[in-house]
């Protein structure tokens, strides 16, 4: 049994380091969800036009300066060359692999804050939300090891909503990477397996309260705010629409009263 397309699996897709069979499995995943297709298409398109901004500089010959043999012989002569030596270390990092993830920040229209935190959760529930195998990282049984985990990650106190009220039993979750640095997401399904999720991130710079505010991105609906530095998104799909919105009061609701 193929296991789950994770970030990893995207970025490294992007990169071109993909082994023959699980690139084919990714390569079928993206014709199933457009919408990570055209995103990841975007980080291939700006690693390649980097590529090519750098490729003069690294096809220069490497000066002598920087040639290994004559470092070690000049060592005891010279620390001098040790920021040139990271700052070629660092070019051919962005010219060679690992380009896809570290382009993740780098749209133009990238967006800020509340902003940020609302489109990342949609994009985050458009990967685990429809995940058939392993939607969480840690089940529900485990609730007190994955708060603990997204506590010690995030570096902030948190707590899991209780929504059975609305007839959502909590899964489970896991901690997601971000543009924003970590985040924790929480899944939780209804009676016939329809899931939404809540993402919570701390915001560092930007929206450090903020009022509820509906968003969309493509099949994805969500409820996103911020209460004293913690930001929080509710997403589901767009079969929640019309119902979202009390969801997400309810979970603010408990929060707030627990934090």
């Amino acid at each position: 049994m193929s296991r789950p397309i994770s970030e990893d699996d995207l970025h490294a897709f992007v990169d071109g380091a993909l082994a023959d069979d699980r690139r084919k499995e990714v390569e079928a995943y993206l014709e199933r969800n457009p919408e990570i297709a055209e995103r990841y298409a975007r980080f291939g398109a700006q690693r390649d036009a980097l590529r090519e901004a750098l490729a003069p500089i690294a096809a220069e010959p490497v000066p002598l300066n920087l040639n290994l043999g004559h470092m070690v012989a000049s060592r005891r002569r010279s620390s001098r060359s040790g920021w040139q030596v990271a700052a070629v270390a660092c070019l051919f990092l962005l010219v060679g692999g690992g380009s896809g993830w570290m382009l993740r920040g780098m749209e133009s229209d990238h967006p800020i804050g509340i902003n940020a935190l609302a489109q990342e959760a949609s994009y985050a529930y458009a990967v685990f939300g429809p995940d058939g195998g392993r939607p969480v990282e840690i089940a529900a049984a485990d609730s007190d090891a994955l708060v603990r985990w997204v506590e010690k990650r995030l570096l902030r106190p948190i707590s899991l909503p209780d929504l059975s009220g609305a007839g959502y039993r909590f899964m489970g979750g896991r901690v997601v990477a971000t543009q924003n640095g970590p985040a924790g997401l929480l899944m939780y399904d209804d009676a016939k397996g329809a899931r939404i999720a809540i993402m919570m991130q701390p915001m560092m710079r930007h929206d450090q309260n903020a009022p509820m505010a509906e968003h969309r991105e493509g099949d994805v609906v969500g409820y996103a705010w911020a209460d004293n530095g913690m930001g929080y998104s509710l997403v589901g799909g767009l079969d929640t629409a019309d119902f979202l919105h009390p969801i997400a009061n309810e979970a603010r609701r408990q929060i707030q009263a627990k934090t």
